[in-house]
């Protein structure tokens, strides 16, 4: 994998016709466009296929969290828009989590296609201690505990990888493996401002730790040259990769 195939661009944007131009702008400099909330609300799927009619890979970044049989409809639906990857939160649970890998499973073979990556969300970057211990009243654990437990939960219940820090990467591929797709957001290069999110590290150093993708979003659409900051950022998980094939 190219170091810029590692790069998910977040189309964190209001508009489809924004979506698109980034699209076209950015389409050689990264490996896969996530689609959120915001922008599917705005768009819809037609926003989905349309930036696949121009060659892109799709992340759908919807977070299903719900009883286990609408979560299942909805990752049918994910797996015939023929997006890439999609999101679930862990803390559904091991039955939600189940029945949404088996219905991805299941509808990937009636159509005869690769089934998407179904990723797990652990903590949200937005999350620190003190938001989990009197806001979420998860006391007696750290975040990365409860991070690596959803991970550990999400793996055996047949999700193929999790969306967790890069903070936590390193423990979570240790105890996770090889093959479960660890995605990161929270990347922030030196040269970016930190924004909202509390858990981040650069993109050379969540390669370093274990991330097979970062997302990474305002470093690169916010840039007065996007494509540049995108090639800079290319750049540096190259660097990151060498240093660990020599290590």
């Amino acid at each position: 994998m190219q170091a810029k195939e590692r790069v998910i661009l977040a189309l964190d944007v209001n508009t489809e016709d924004e979506a698109i131009t980034l699209v076209k702008k950015l389409r050689e400099h990264v490996g896969l466009f996530k689609v959120g909330m915001q922008l599917y609300t705005a768009g819809g799927p037609q926003v989905v296929r349309r930036i696949q009619d121009l060659g892109g890979s799709v992340f759908v970044d919807l977070k299903f969290h719900d009883i286990p049989n609408t979560v299942a409809s909805a990752g049918r639906v994910m797996t015939r828009l023929r997006c890439a990857m999609f999101t679930t939160h862990a803390s559904g649970g091991t039955e939600m989590l189940r029945a949404l890998a088996q219905a991805v499973e299941d509808e990937a073979a009636n159509l005869g296609v690769k089934p998407p990556l179904v990723l797990a969300v652990t903590v949200l970057t937005s999350i620190d201690q003190r938001i989990l211990e009197e806001d979420l009243l998860i006391g007696g654990m750290t975040v990365k505990d409860v991070a690596v437990e959803w991970a550990c939960l999400a793996e055996a219940a047949g999700a193929g990888g999790v969306i967790c820090s890069p903070l936590e990467a390193e423990e979570i591929r240790a105890v996770c493996g090889p093959e479960f797709k660890l995605v990161t957001p929270g990347i922030r290069p030196r040269w970016a401002a930190k924004n909202d999110q509390k858990r981040i590290t650069t993109p050379g150093d969540a390669i370093k730790l274990g991330a097979d993708y970062i997302v990474v979003g305002r470093a690169i659409t916010g840039a007065d040259d996007p494509v540049s900051a995108a090639m800079r950022i290319a750049d540096e998980i190259e660097q990151a990769e060498g240093e660990l094939s020599v290590n």
